[in-house]
């Protein structure tokens, strides 16, 4: 796991050193055990590294094949790889070393953009083909590494942060007015686009070609793989699927231990990181595990069962891992926010800074750590969500009924007040647009309720659990840290999308038949959270972890700031929010902003998520 920078003078000035140094120096968190560039006129690549596999020399990067035809800048790990250099020596490839690198700098210079296929886990890489003047840009299938490129006058960067590029003095730091209305509409970005304009993020399972030619340099961007979430032509009995996702699960799990460096795992005290930790801890005896867990001294209704501690002591003590943990307070969010501002760069979904202090408290420990993460989008753990969209006439009215849930912060009325008096008319046509380029790839056709709880957990993965990636490996890399996310094993996902909706949800059948006359709440019977989702993974783990557990209701990794922001962090929020000099009030409206935050400190919304938005925008304004 590391960190690559790079970048091309498309009009032939060779690359300063300079400049490719200062690009590294910005991303030194991703990789303190190293660093690495390499120019040829008019390209640089730069490469900063965590030395995870083959802690030797024959890891340095950017690496160059023996005749310097080829090169590679790489930040990732690529689980297969052993069995890729068998079959590459078998083709009369040779090695010096014993990384992955090596492995995937030979696998593309032997079958090219093919190669992208052949890989099983996460990956962004910059690639040179000195002979045909080509420069590929690549990111794994589900964008668990992230890789951002920006063209700026006649250069084109490219780095695994944007800071990279924000730190150069030739960059123009400008906001990206249509990002910034894209995530107060979804509290995340489904497009390309970042909040910094001119920069884009290459997206999952895409690869940008560049063509250095003689008069013209050609730009395609390619995508190589999307999910295909669809009911099987024939089902297998039950008993058949369950057997199947217990291998396939070990086989995740498992294969993700590979490295020569210590180990652990997240243990938040739910189903998924449990399970990975019953298997990992098998692996290793008194495998160390890590839990951050929430003050409620001050917490109210739902939030008291924010605190996960006292089930991830239990199966801690189950599995006989080596257990640690934080507890968070409310300052704790004040103190970080500058810092994790910084690191994140733009924010995504939900609140992050848990994530920043559970990274903080592995580093200290370990160098790699396992997390649950997309076992919930894969499976169909947020039924609640699907449920509304599973009695749909058409692909249209699936948007109508769908597109309004995922407004998380605020409803098209209140974002036309929030922008228009300082942006003038603003269009929820264009947001619904972009809701709808979602599914432009998806060819599921929509004839069954089950057809669109799969157009549903196709639109999660590929917004929702992107942007916890996204957060992720920010988050983890601000400390060094590697994350690994055993779901998202090619094997166990094809599986995942191929896995029939009646063994993944057990309530669908009642709910295609409400009753529009029930006097009865609707949303409350029907919408409520629940633990219906997820059904053929709890049948699995109920055999590594506690029936209790597997019973749980679905539960995300929250702190308690609903209280906290009109409570002990309520000064904070009004020092950043309401004073007259905040920054967020060059883009928004002022009466609008001061209306809603009256709303939550009054009790009388709950804007937690809203509030959390504001504060981290206006943090990133001053940061950036």
């Amino acid at each position: 796991m590391c960190g690559i920078a790079g970048m091309v003078n498309l009009d032939g000035r060779p690359v300063v050193r300079e400049t490719l140094q200062n690009m590294t120096d910005a991303i030194t968190h991703r990789g303190p055990d190293g660093e690495g560039h390499w120019i040829d006129g008019n390209i640089g690549l730069g490469h900063r590294r965590l030395a995870i596999i083959d802690l030797s020399p024959a890891g340095h990067q950017p690496m160059i094949t023996g005749d310097g035809r080829f090169v590679l800048s790489y930040n990732g790990e690529v689980y297969n790889f052993r069995e890729l250099r068998k079959e590459l020596e078998m083709l009369g490839h040779s090695f010096r070393g014993n990384s992955d690198s090596e492995v995937v700098l030979k696998s593309i210079a032997h079958w090219g953009n093919d190669a992208f296929l052949k890989f099983n886990g996460m990956f962004a890489l910059a690639f040179w083909d000195a002979k045909d003047r080509k420069l590929l840009l690549a990111r794994d299938r589900y964008g668990v590494k992230p890789l951002y490129y920006s063209k700026q006058d006649n250069t084109l960067y490219f780095a695994s942060e944007q800071k990279a590029f924000t730190g150069l003095t030739s960059f123009r730091k400008e906001i990206n007015k249509p990002a910034l209305l894209e995530y107060f509409t979804f509290q995340n970005l489904f497009t390309s686009q970042t909040l910094l304009k001119d920069v884009e993020l290459l997206k999952p399972g895409h690869y940008l070609e560049v063509f250095l030619g003689s008069s013209n340099t050609v730009f395609n961007i390619n995508c190589y793989w999307d999910y295909r979430f669809r009911e099987p032509e024939q089902q297998k009995k039950p008993q058949e699927y369950l057997e199947e996702l217990d291998r396939l699960f070990n086989q995740a799990v498992k294969r993700q231990l590979i490295g020569d460096v210590e180990l652990g795992a997240y243990l938040s005290g739910g189903m998924d990181s449990g399970s990975i930790t019953a298997i990992a801890a098998n692996k290793f005896p008194n495998l160390k595990s890590f839990t951050c867990g929430f003050d409620l001294s001050s917490a109210s209704g739902i939030e008291l069962a924010f605190d996960e501690r006292v089930n991830a002591e239990a199966m801690s003590a189950s599995f006989k891992t080596e257990h640690y943990e934080m507890v968070l307070k409310a300052g704790d969010m004040e103190r970080c926010l500058p810092r994790l501002a910084w690191h994140l760069e733009e924010p995504r979904v939900g609140q992050s800074y848990p994530n920043y202090y559970a990274a903080y408290l592995a580093s200290k420990f370990v160098k790699v750590v396992l997390s649950g993460t997309g076992g919930d989008e894969l499976f169909g753990g947020y039924p609640w969500r699907y449920y509304r969209a599973a009695n749909c006439q058409n692909f249209e009215d699936y948007v109508n009924q769908y597109y309004g849930y995922w407004q998380r912060l605020l409803s098209n009325t209140q974002i036309k007040q929030m922008f228009a008096p300082v942006w003038g008319d603003v269009k929820d046509v264009w947001t619904r647009d972009i809701f709808r380029d979602v599914f432009a790839t998806h060819d599921n056709e929509l004839k069954r309720p089950e057809d669109y709880i799969n157009h549903s957990l196709y639109f999660e993965a590929k917004t929702f659990l992107h942007g916890l990636f996204v957060v992720e490996d920010k988050l983890s890399m601000a400390h060094g840290l590697e994350t690994r996310v055993p779901f998202m094993d090619n094997d166990l996902v094809d599986f995942a999308m191929q896995c029939p909706v009646s063994l993944k949800l057990n309530n669908l059948s009642n709910v295609l038949k409400i009753n529009e006359n029930d006097p009865r709440d609707k949303q409350g019977v029907y919408f409520q959270k629940t633990n219906d989702g997820k059904q053929i993974l709890r049948d699995v783990m109920r055999r590594y972890i506690p029936e209790d557990v597997v019973k749980r209701e679905k539960q995300g990794f929250s702190s308690p700031d609903a209280s906290w922001f009109k409570g002990d962090s309520i000064n904070f929020v009004k020092m950043k929010l309401l004073n007259k000099n905040a920054n967020i009030y060059n883009f928004f409206d002022r009466a609008t902003i001061t209306s809603l935050l009256g709303e939550h400190l009054q009790g009388s919304q709950n804007r937690r998520l809203l509030i959390w938005s504001l504060l981290n925008i206006e943090v990133w304004l001053e940061s950036f």
